[in-house]
């Protein structure tokens, strides 16, 4: 795992990954500040009016609690695009992978696995329904470990969640370009532990600013290599002049 990772962070500044690169990065910045800006704007709601609309349905007893989470999300709300940055990025490098997965894939198939069949590009369908399948998931995990950040533990939440979930992804992305999507998956649960470990891996990548708008090339490279080894010796992988000895 240690060498995987190793390849895929040489290759993604490699100059057949450059071009790819900074399309990602450009397409992430985007999306950063369009879902931020909407993230600011339904943060502000739910401090206000939403409180109000929470307190009338759910009645007086939930006062405080609601109270703590509004003033939670006020905060939020106060830091705008900086929280959405932080806050937001693996679910838009979910989002930015489902665009990038087949170009990544096929550039280090190429280079390391020459001798390899190469893997069949997903549906553009496909690939972006699993991103957007991901990054809602990951909203949704993140929502409900907010109110936890200031007490440390929702910083861990984050990050067990943000490594199960992009570990899940990518490994997934990887196998669906030699798999159907429910072998895909099941080999995922098969090695539901060696994923979750390569995904700590991705989501140590992803914490690091500025470094982690490259993580969709990243998290597919790693992933390929990762499927590869999972998969085990093929006759397809040994090379002719092996063959003939």
């Amino acid at each position: 795992m240690i060498g995987a990772a190793v390849n895929a962070l040489t290759q993604i500044l490699s100059p057949p990954m450059r071009a790819i690169l900074w399309r990602a990065i450009g397409l992430a910045l985007v999306l950063i500040v369009v879902v931020s800006i909407g993230l600011q704007r339904l943060l502000s709601w739910l401090a206000g009016s939403g409180e109000l609309w929470a307190e009338t349905m759910l009645g007086p007893a939930f006062h405080t609690p609601l109270n703590i989470l509004a003033w939670v999300l006020s905060i939020a709300a106060g830091l705008g695009i900086v929280f959405g940055a932080v806050f937001l990025m693996p679910a838009i490098t979910s989002l930015v992978a489902g665009v990038f997965v087949d170009d990544v894939a096929e550039i280090v198939e190429h280079e390391h696995y020459p001798a390899d069949r190469s893997g069949a590009a997903l549906p553009i369908g496909l690939a972006m329904a699993e991103g957007v399948k991901t990054a809602l998931l990951t909203l949704l995990v993140y929502l409900i470990a907010l109110p936890f950040v200031f007490v440390g533990v929702g910083v861990i939440v984050f990050f067990v969640a943000t490594a199960w979930l992009l570990g899940r992804e990518y490994f997934e992305l990887a196998a669906m370009r030699f798999r159907s999507p429910a072998e895909a998956k099941a080999m995922r649960r098969d090695n539901a532990s060696t994923v979750f470990v390569a995904g700590l891996v991705i989501a140590a990548f992803v914490a690091i600013p500025i470094v982690n708008l490259a993580t969709p090339l990243f998290g597919m490279a790693f992933m390929v290599h990762l499927h590869k080894r999972l998969s085990g010796p093929r006759p397809e992988l040994i090379t002719p002049d092996r063959r003939s000895r």
